[in-house]
């Protein structure tokens, strides 16, 4: 139901008998006049205001009888049952008769159910009723088949074991996946070779997405392909893979154009002789999301403009709303004391202020932050107009701290428009699972100008089957694609996909704090979900989760942010069936992605979790 003011009688009758106490008067005195009446009706003044319960928000095809009655009910403590009292109005106007009316006109009718008891005390419901237009039959318009064949892609990274080393690699399940069953005698004798990789004068980061069912390591390293003997372009040794998914990286410098070779080694390693059990263990699995390829070229300069010591007046403030309370509770501090019981991360806003700074359209700026949390948090991190809020945004991004450690948090932007009032502003409304309270203290903050032209050319190798660059692209029956935070470098948001056995899988491996840090897409750029004119959609879909995880569905137009739907699907280990309607039809066929966004402080500390979906399909009800 939608939210909107609602009349409270609890309210209204503890103003009334302010009013006639204020006059002298009492029950039934001529002072009192409005819908609440006195407080009559047991003769002890305690007159307790009625309820009705069952009110919800409705649909209903032009033409077709709607019952506003069903399921509804009113009660009151001294007047019992009043269900027969309820009065029904709506805006635009309907004839009700008998609760019942027949509306002709499709949109939106605003629903008012009111009640009073005997002793004039008013209840007040409100719903939305949805007037669809006259439709046929539904009918099956897309549904997808999750047998289709996955056609994968190495990215030119070739398994390699020698030596004594015993081990197998394979794609599956939307990840390079290496089998050790012995590391063999040297660090070599299993890895995996990316040959003839292309450089130039430029700063190189190779990021390996990587997990182990053992805690194991790796040495990553550019060899040099031009040298006669062997010498590299860097390496980076000993790193450490644990069971949950972290990137390894390595990051080298090409004097000049040429050629590397990646090795990613995971043979036998012993980073102290001293200590010969610390090292790579026997039989374990490798599991790799994505590799992640940075060139860096150029330089720039950043010149910090604004320094915040939290002195000033409107250097922090903070803003709470949907129930919860927080404010600034000293220099840098944010103290929360509730977190909104309904409502989202921009439910609480931590603004820091950057003093008399001016933001020119066209201008290149960085911010730099220190933050830390009593417990664990995350949010957004945006840099916008501190009164026009996102309608005068520049800079949005993310940021979490675990409640251990100082966290810094930074960015680089371009900026789109203009902000003559600009702020640092943490949207920070969801908490941790389990977290009530938390105060979040802020320090070192930096603002300034960038000078330079620093470019970054990232590629993302990743080894699901479907999306961009991928054979599948462009088969309309595998719209499919991921989006996950830490593809554009915020710290957290991994996943993959995959189709088995006729159905599709999507296995969160990091879990980010904000809901589109796992995003999963269906409909993408050049192979959009595209849906007819002049019809209403159901989408049906049957799933289950290896954990309890919740995501928010939207059907929403390709280029903008316009929703025809925005619900939620709170999945579970037992396989459920979810509808979503649309309640509007399109002048001309539209292109579409149905976005499936899971990101979450509950998903960030889920651990890996996969979702399983056996059936998607689409009914299509043409207008008549």
């Amino acid at each position: 139901m939608k939210k909107r003011n609602k009349l409270t009688a609890t309210l209204l009758a503890l103003g009334l008998a302010a009013s006639l106490i204020a006059c002298g008067g009492g029950a039934g005195s001529s002072g009192s006049t409005g819908s609440t009446g006195s407080s009559g009706g047991t003769g002890s003044g305690s007159n307790t205001p009625p309820s009705i319960s069952g009110v919800a928000d409705a649909s209903v095809e032009a033409g077709s009888e709607f019952d506003a009655l069903a399921g509804i009910t009113a009660t009151d403590a001294e007047d019992g049952d009043l269900t027969g009292m309820i009065v029904i109005d709506a805006t635009p106007s309907l004839d009700f008769k008998n609760g019942k009316a027949t509306p002709e006109t499709a949109g939106e009718y605003e629903l008012t159910y009111a009640v009073t008891d005997k002793g004039g005390l008013t209840a007040q419901e409100y719903a939305t009723l949805t007037v669809t237009k006259k439709t046929g039959e539904a009918v099956v318009y897309k549904e997808f088949d999750f047998s289709t064949k996955e056609v994968t892609d190495n990215h030119g990274w070739e398994f390699k074991c020698g030596g004594k080393g015993d081990a197998k690699a394979e794609l599956k399940e939307g990840s390079y996946v290496v089998d050790v069953v012995s590391p063999g005698e040297g660090d070599g004798d299993v890895q995996l070779v990316k040959a003839g990789f292309k450089v130039q004068k430029a700063d190189y980061r190779i990021r390996v997405w990587a997990k182990s069912t053992a805690e194991t390591y790796a040495h990553l390293l550019a060899r040099d392909e031009s040298a006669e003997e062997f010498s590299t372009f860097g390496g980076a040794f000993n790193l450490k893979i644990g069971p949950e998914i972290a990137p390894l990286d390595l990051m080298f410098t090409s004097p000049g154009e040429g050629s590397a070779e990646l090795l990613f080694n995971l043979g036998k390693i012993t980073p102290n002789p001293d200590e010969p059990d610390d090292t790579t263990p026997e039989n374990f699995t490798v599991t790799i999301d994505k590799i992640e390829i940075s060139e860096i070229t150029g330089e720039e300069t950043l010149t910090p403009t604004f320094t915040g010591d939290f002195s000033g007046e409107k250097d922090l403030t903070v803003e709470a709303g949907d129930g919860a309370e927080a404010s600034v509770s000293g220099a840098g501090e944010v103290k929360i004391d509730a977190y909104p019981a309904d409502g989202g991360v921009w439910s609480i806003k931590a603004n820091i202020g950057l003093g008399d700074t001016v933001i020119e359209e066209g201008g290149k700026y960085f911010f730099r932050f220190k933050i830390a949390g009593e417990a664990a948090q995350g949010g957004e991190c945006l840099v916008e107009s501190a009164s026009q809020y996102d309608a005068c945004r520049v800079n949005f991004a993310a940021f979490s701290v675990d409640g251990t450690e100082e966290t810094e948090v930074s960015g680089i932007f371009t900026a789109d428009r203009e902000v003559t009032d600009p702020v640092i502003r943490l949207q920070i409304g969801n908490p941790s699972e389990g977290v009530t309270k938390n105060t979040l203290t802020i320090k070192d903050v930096e603002f300034g100008t960038v000078e330079g032209d620093k470019d970054v050319k990232k590629t993302i190798e990743a080894f699901m089957a479907f999306g961009p660059g991928t054979e599948n692209a462009a088969n309309p029956d595998t719209p499919w694609m991921t989006f996950n935070g830490t593809d554009e470098d915020n710290e957290r948001g991994v996943g993959t996909i995959w189709t088995k056995d006729g159905s599709f899988f999507y296995r969160i491996d990091n879990g980010g704090t904000v809901d589109w840090h796992n995003k999963l897409i269906c409909g993408i750029g050049g192979n959009p979900l595209t849906l007819e004119s002049d019809s209403y959609y159901t989408v049906e879909i049957t799933a289950k989760a290896t954990k309890d995880v919740s995501c928010g569905v939207f059907l929403n137009p390709q280029g903008g942010w316009d929703p025809r739907f925005s619900e939620s699907m709170d999945l579970t280990t037992e396989e459920k069936t979810f509808t979503y309607n649309t309640t509007d039809t399109f002048i001309t066929d539209m292109d579409f992605e149905l976005l499936f966004q899971f990101g979450s402080e509950a998903t960030a500390q889920l651990g890996e979790v996969t979702v399983e979906i056996t059936n998607l399909t689409i009914y299509q009800m043409k207008v008549m």
